[in-house]
């Protein structure tokens, strides 16, 4: 159980670094949201206008999915950071296979027009 120690030690820490910060402004907090200009919609200052559950663009979507792609590229990549004599001609190929199919994923993206501006 003494090996253990440390990261029972390290998720004890942990959850008191995530949890403290979300209960410290409890205490301070005061009951503001009674007045009425705190339940109103903000929308710079001027009366909302419109409805805000309408369609929106496509690309507004893409943008996002398009800057998702290189996170999975990077941490899967990480197995090569170990020297060369260390991986076998397995986790090579299965690496290369991986970088393909991010790259045909780029390409048709690419060629679809999903980074274009307008």
């Amino acid at each position: 159980m003494s090996e253990f120690a440390p990261i029972c030690i390290y998720l004890v820490i942990s959850l008191l670094v995530y949890l403290i910060p979300l209960g410290v402004p409890f205490p301070f907090a005061s009951n503001s949201s009674t007045y009425p200009e705190k339940l109103s919609a903000y929308e710079c200052g001027s009366d909302p206008s419109g409805d805000a559950r309408s369609r929106f663009d496509i690309r507004f979507y893409l943008v996002p999915i398009l800057f998702i792609i290189p996170d999975p590229e990077v941490t899967f990549s990480f197995p090569w950071a170990v020297p060369p004599n260390k991986i076998d001609l397995f986790g090579s190929w299965s690496m290369m296979a991986f970088l393909l199919i991010l790259m045909i994923g780029s390409l048709y993206e690419w060629k679809r027009g999903a980074s274009d501006r307008e």
